[in-house]
């Protein structure tokens, strides 16, 4: 399944984002050099697919999933959103292609690929990934598909390894939803 199609089936009710760390522009804590003062989620901005900049705090009350989305995992996140949208998980996919071209191209680009790791890394995955349910045994992503479940607080509560499918995180849904 291709990112279109992801979008197309899910834009109705999914709140799914490309975001882009690059020009972030936000009178939140977290911006782009001083993501480490952010204590949620909630605190960050970023564009979505279309180019708007969305403040991530209205996603409080709701339970986030965050994917660094490949087209392996698109079946599996339409599916859990089907599944779960209306129990208050929102999915938010970030495409991104720092990893052996995993998601090759177009689609605009994937409306813009971010990056999860590096000097450029989008803050929020910045801060995702050294919340302390957010440290990775292995240190940063090596792959695009990592995961984190974020609580209704904004908050991380669980960090997914790479090769955990998407819907590896409906057994933990119960605590949170």
């Amino acid at each position: 399944m291709s990112f279109s199609r992801l979008y197309r089936l899910l834009k109705p009710a999914l709140l799914c984002g490309a975001l882009a760390a690059p020009g972030l522009a936000s009178t939140m804590c977290a911006s782009r050099d001083d993501w480490r003062c952010a204590r949620s989620m909630h605190e960050f901005s970023a564009k979505d697919i279309d180019g708007r900049m969305v403040n991530l705090d209205k996603y409080r009350w709701v339970l986030a999933h965050l994917v660094g989305a490949t087209d392996v995992n698109y079946t599996q996140l339409v599916d859990l959103h089907a599944r779960y949208a209306e129990c208050g998980l929102r999915i938010l996919a970030f495409p991104c292609n720092q990893f052996g071209r995993q998601e090759p191209g177009s689609n605009a680009e994937i409306k813009e690929f971010i990056c999860v790791n590096g000097d450029d890394a989008h803050p929020l995955w910045k801060w995702m990934k050294v919340q302390p349910k957010g440290r990775g045994m292995l240190g940063n992503p090596t792959v695009a598909s990592l995961q984190f479940l974020i609580d209704k607080n904004g908050c991380v509560v669980k960090r997914y390894g790479p090769m955990e499918e998407p819907l590896v995180i409906e057994k933990d849904l119960p605590c949170y939803l």
